[in-house]
């Protein structure tokens, strides 16, 4: 670990700089381990792909003795730890598809095996960010890799599904964005009202499968009329 000042009141902590499984779990790992020490002055512990921002209050606690106690905390990857898997349906459907044609001229694959590509893989949720509820899911395979708009688009749909880079993630809310769009999902990937705001959390292992645009509706209107169990989506 590779300990930073990241302004006067936060600790950036660096873990090799790489996208992997093993390291994202070592991410997670400590900061539950800080989040269990409960040390003085610490406001909250952020995860990100392979490193962590701890934000403290420098009135109550120095970056020294943070940098001390962190280093002397012993975190290990738990084998115990339950890992959630969610079943995510996703409507790739013309009028939800909005970048396929870019797509095409990128991958040089079909719309049919894009599709069958992106709904085949089982990814990992590797942090939060962006925007409330937004996870930066992985990773792609290598033959969807794409590129980001180099002009965003200034307002993308809520539960638009889109991929960038060797990413794929899901809008909470209407928003501009820069990622391909390829589906949309009715399910709400974020609701400020609720006990549970977030649909995903870090360590998630994400699969899609494949609606069609008359089951995306009947979903919606379940959702709204509170038919539609979310609990159905684990497994």
């Amino acid at each position: 670990m590779i300990f930073k000042p990241f302004g006067d009141s936060a600790l950036l902590i660096e873990f090799e700089q790489k996208i992997t499984t093993e390291i994202n779990q070592m991410v997670n790992a400590l900061c539950k381990a800080i989040d269990n020490e409960t040390i003085t002055g610490i406001d909250i512990c952020i995860p990100a792909y392979c490193s962590v921002t701890v934000l403290f209050n420098p009135l109550e606690i120095s970056y020294r003795t943070l940098c001390r106690q962190i280093s002397n905390l012993d975190f290990k990857i738990s084998k115990k730890t339950i890992v959630r898997t969610l079943n995510i349906p996703v409507c790739y459907h013309k009028s939800f598809s909005l970048d396929f044609d870019i797509l095409q001229k990128q991958t040089k694959l079909k719309k049919e095996e894009m599709i069958e590509i992106h709904k085949n893989g089982t990814y990992r949720v590797y942090m939060m960010g962006f925007l409330p509820g937004f996870a930066y899911i992985g990773k792609l395979p290598e033959a969807l890799h794409c590129k980001r708009k180099a002009n965003p688009r200034q307002n993308i749909p809520a539960g638009s599904v889109g991929i960038a880079g060797q990413q794929t993630g899901i809008y909470p809310g209407k928003s501009p964005g820069g990622w391909q769009i390829i589906g949309r999902t009715p399910l709400p990937v974020f609701q400020p009202e609720s006990i549970n705001p977030f649909l995903f959390k870090p360590g998630d292992i994400i699969k899609f499968h494949d609606i069609s645009i008359d089951k995306f509706r009947q979903i919606s209107n379940d959702l709204s009329t509170d038919k539609f169990n979310l609990n159905q989506i684990y497994g």
